[in-house]
Order: C-alpha cells, then sequence, then structure tokens
C-alpha cells in the first residue's frame, strides 16, 4: 500500500470513528432510556464509556497489532488523565468539594490489575474474563456508595448526551445504535490498515505508534470536554472523566479487547509505559486527595505525559 493511501485510510477512518463515536453514545443513551433505565444507572453503567478506543482497541486486537490495541487503553489513558487533566488545572486550577477516598482507590487497582496480568507477556482471554469482573464489580461498588449518599454524575459523552441530546424513542435510538457501531468498526478498519504501512514509513514499532500518535489523535477531544467544564466553575466533570476513564480503560476496555483475541504485552509495555502510567495515576490521586488541582500541579500532570511520550521513543526497542 503507498504511503499516500494509507494516509487516507488513517484520515478517513479516523473521521469516522470520532464522527460515529458520539452517535453510538446517543444512541446507546437513547436505547437505555427508552427501555427505561433510570439516569443514575446510565450514569453508573456507561461511566467512563469511550467507544472510539474501544472498537479500535478491538480492531487492533483482532488484526494482531497489539500496540495498537494496547495504546487504545494506556495511551489513551495518560491523553485523558495526564495531559487533559493537566492542561485543564494549568488554565483553571480546580478545588472539589469532596473526593472520598473509596473512589481513588478504583483507579489506582484497575490499573496495578492490568499490569499484574500482564506480566506473563500477555493478556489472555482468562485475563480478560478477570478485567471484566472487575468491572462489574466496580460498579456494583458504585451503586452501593450511592446508597450512602454519594453523588454519582455521568461523564465523558454520557454526560453531554444526557445534557443536551433529545430522546429519539427506544427503536430509532436503537437503530442510531447499530448504525453508528457499523460505521465504528469500518473506520477502525481503514484507520488500522493505514496504521500499519504509517509505522513501517515512519519506522516506529506499532507500540510507540499506538501509545503516542494514534492515542492522542484518538482521545485529544478530552482537552475540549474537560477544560470547558472547569471555565464555567464544574471541576466535578474532570473528576469524574478521570475516575470513569481509567475504570472504563483499563477493566471493561481491555476486557473486551483480550477476549476478543490474546493480546501479547511487550517488554516496553510491561517496564516503561505500564509504569509510568500507575505513577501518573498514583500522583493523581494524590493530589485528589487534598481536594485541589492547583497549577503547579497541572504542570506536573503535563510533564509525566511528555515523559511518557518522549521515553517512549527514547526507549524503544
Amino acid at each position: 500500500m503507498s504511503p499516500i493511501v494509507a494516509t487516507f485510510l488513517f484520515v478517513v477512518g479516523l473521521g469516522l470513528v470520532i464522527y460515529f463515536a458520539a452517535k453510538l453514545v446517543e444512541g446507546a443513551v437513547g436505547t437505555s432510556r427508552g427501555f427505561g433505565v433510570s439516569t443514575f444507572l446510565i450514569s453508573i453503567l456507561f461511566i467512563g464509556f469511550d467507544p472510539e478506543n474501544l472498537v479500535i482497541g478491538a480492531v487492533g486486537s483482532l488484526e494482531r497489532v497489539a500496540g495498537i490495541a494496547l495504546g487504545s487503553i494506556i495511551g489513551a489513558a495518560m491523553v485523558a488523565v495526564a495531559l487533559a487533566f493537566g492542561i485543564t488545572a494549568l488554565f483553571v486550577p480546580l478545588r472539589f468539594s469532596q473526593v472520598p477516598k473509596q473512589i481513588i482507590l478504583i483507579p489506582n487497582l484497575a490499573v496495578l490489575v492490568l499490569w499484574l496480568l500482564g506480566l506473563d507477556g500477555e493478556l489472555s482471554r482468562r485475563d480478560g474474563a478477570v478485567l471484566l469482573f472487575g468491572f462489574f464489580l466496580s460498579v456494583i461498588y458504585l451503586i452501593r456508595l450511592s446508597k450512602r449518599g454519594l453523588d454519582i454524575k455521568p461523564t465523558g459523552e454520557v454526560a453531554e448526551t444526557l445534557e443536551e441530546a433529545e430522546a429519539l424513542g427506544r427503536w430509532k435510538s436503537l437503530g442510531l445504535l447499530a448504525l453508528s457501531l457499523a460505521f465504528i468498526i469500518i473506520g477502525s478498519e481503514l484507520l488500522v490498515a493505514g496504521s500499519k504501512t504509517i509505522i513501517l514509513q515512519l519506522g516506529l514499532s506499532d507500540t510507540v505508534f499506538g501509545m503516542t500518535i494514534l492515542a492522542f489523535l484518538v482521545s485529544i477531544e478530552e482537552i475540549a470536554r474537560e477544560l470547558p467544564a472547569a471555565l464555567k466553575g464544574r471541576p466535578e466533570i474532570s473528576l469524574g472523566n478521570v475516575i470513569g476513564s481509567i475504570m472504563a480503560f483499563f477493566l471493561f476496555n481491555a476486557g473486551i479487547i483480550a477476549l476478543l483475541a490474546p493480546v501479547p504485552v511487550a517488554p516496553q509495555v510491561l517496564w516503561f509505559y505500564l509504569p509510568v502510567c500507575f505513577g501518573t495515576v498514583v500522583t493523581i490521586s494524590a493530589f485528589l486527595m487534598t481536594r485541589s488541582i492547583p497549577r503547579w500541579a497541572g504542570g506536573v500532570l503535563v510533564f509525566l505525559y511528555l515523559v511518557f511520550v518522549t521515553g517512549g521513543y527514547v526507549w524503544a526497542p
């Protein structure tokens, strides 16, 4: 495949994935509402829901491009929780009325569990089942916390959909859900096909490409979501995105991706990307425990993202 054709497929695929991901969320939320699911349960069940990363990771796994599969989890999470959250804090220092310690534990455990499961060099289908089970345990835990008074708010595109989208009705929503899923799969196939040639042309490993370039392009909208919310005095959106993104990426998305096809975990992922990601999540958790993210803390998070990106190139095999 020529570089021009590969770039064209990559751009078209990326456009389809990003556009129809928002439509898929609208269809999923509309379908859930149409069948009587409460807003509260939608907020819990779809916490951190990010269909573009999920489907791209799934296609990467099926196409045996492990770097893209893992980049859709680890690299995308770093964009959401380090780059987007850090830039938001640089512009608007964040203060939170409450940051329950019980919730802070979830993202740390999610990253740690995936790391431990990958130490044998592969995320197997059994590992995928464990991760999915962890996700559903987390959902049950959040529901129990909510009964004790914790206010669980919707995050990401789900929050926007619940606030802005008009109800389509259950069957129109279901149709939109199916159509959007089909186009996201098509877009992901085009994107991954183009990526293979681009990776060769750039002389990169699929791991470095997936963790940095692809993850950034697919997840950069997190900045456009978090910063305006903070400027409007709604820092809880940023907090929800951090907790929800890690929980969804490392438990739900990773579980589905590994169930579809076992994913090899390269040494570079085990001994560089995952440790930096885990250290970043621990750092964010420490900041959140103070219920305040000042500008200097935002700078630290952006710095950690730059270490994640540049270090991968420096220590690439």
